[in-house]
């Protein structure tokens, strides 16, 4: 095709694509329904990770939970469990009704939960338990990557392992679930990955350099496997891609902005982020930064000077806003040491 035609239609595309990110602002797209499919959260014993399970069980998802936590991911799978009996029991006294208009959906009898033990940190554990979910349950079509941990150190002051455990499960882990649930989805052409990682992988502040350089790289990791499946022409496999701002589940208790500016930009609330992140989901949202604000930084921090970014940091109090988290980090290791020591 001559080089100018060409040019021409690719604008033409972009512009399209402009008039169709519009029109979802204007006009919600329709929800896709999980019923009966396998879905896999890691870090699903607490926080988001147990909030996607029970949203995803409404769905009535098959739900296949793991974190290092045997004991918090059996009671997540209990939470899971309650909701399949409400279901069931709604069913059956309403029988006809097929919910969300799912009528080859898997009956309400059938919806189960798998709970795994596994340290998506370690790669061999990543794969043994993949296998055992390949014959115990079947193919995983939902793979949530939502496993993630923080050291809560300066960099100067954080042991070698620690940085090295927050890289393996806040990015070595997602390479590793890919690998073992993405070869059938390219084989049926379907499916739908999940990257749970953070406003933080997108722009950094001082004092968890860890912890951003495992998010940047979790969005890095995320961003070439979206593109690797469209020059595949696999457009029946989805991604999106979640990076909330800070959110109110105790990992990062004691970070402050601000004060005069908190207000107009609190933690989020777990149980808000988590719907937006399912919207996301179910409407094939390719990014999700929850609040929007959070495009108009990172974009400001793409275009702005150095000097610039650093300037307006200052004024938000965003530069030094982990620091209350890590003295509190600190304190707590120091009341455990002497604890210990007594």
């Amino acid at each position: 095709m001559n080089i100018l035609l060409e040019l021409f239609v690719v604008t033409f595309r972009v512009l399209w694509a402009f008039v169709l990110a519009a029109a979802k602002w204007l006009v919600r797209p329709k929800e896709k329904s999980v019923a009966g499919q396998v879905c896999l959260i890691t870090g699903a014993g607490s926080g988001l990770g147990r909030l996607f399970a029970l949203e995803f069980a409404r769905r009535r998802a098959l739900l296949v939970l793991w974190d290092i936590n045997t004991q918090s991911n059996e009671e997540t799978a209990g939470m899971v469990r309650h909701i399949y009996r409400e279901m069931a029991e709604a069913a059956a006294a309403a029988p006809g009704v097929a919910g969300d208009g799912e009528k080859d959906a898997l009956p309400h009898c059938n919806l189960q939960v798998y709970t795994y033990t596994c340290d998506v940190g370690k790669r061999e554990n990543v794969y043994s338990t993949a296998e055992r979910v390949h014959k115990e349950v079947g193919e995983v079509s939902v793979l949530v990557n939502n496993a993630g941990v923080v050291s809560g150190h300066h960099l100067l002051e954080c042991p070698d392992e620690l940085i090295e455990r927050t890289m393996m499960v806040n990015c070595h882990a997602h390479f590793w679930t890919t690998k073992a649930f993405l070869p059938k989805m390219l084989e049926m052409n379907h499916g739908h990955i999940v990257t749970v990682a953070s406003s933080l992988g997108l722009f950094s502040t001082a004092g968890v350099e860890d912890y951003c350089a495992s998010k940047f790289g979790a969005v890095g990791f995320h961003e070439s496997l979206s593109h690797e499946l469209k020059a595949a022409e696999k457009d029946g496999i989805k991604t999106t891609l979640v990076c909330p701002y800070l959110v109110d589940t105790g990992m990062f208790r004691g970070c402050r902005i601000r004060k005069e500016i908190e207000p107009f930009l609190p933690p989020l609330k777990p149980e808000y982020c988590v719907k937006q992140a399912m919207r996301a989901i179910l409407t094939d949202q390719p990014m999700i930064c929850t609040p929007r604000l959070m495009y108009m930084v990172t974009f400001m921090k793409s275009i702005l000077p150095f000097e610039a970014v650093v300037c307006m940091y200052r004024f938000l109090g965003a530069d030094k806003c982990m620091y209350p988290f890590i003295a509190q980090r600190k304190q707590a290791t120091n009341n455990n040491e002497a604890k210990n020591g007594m």
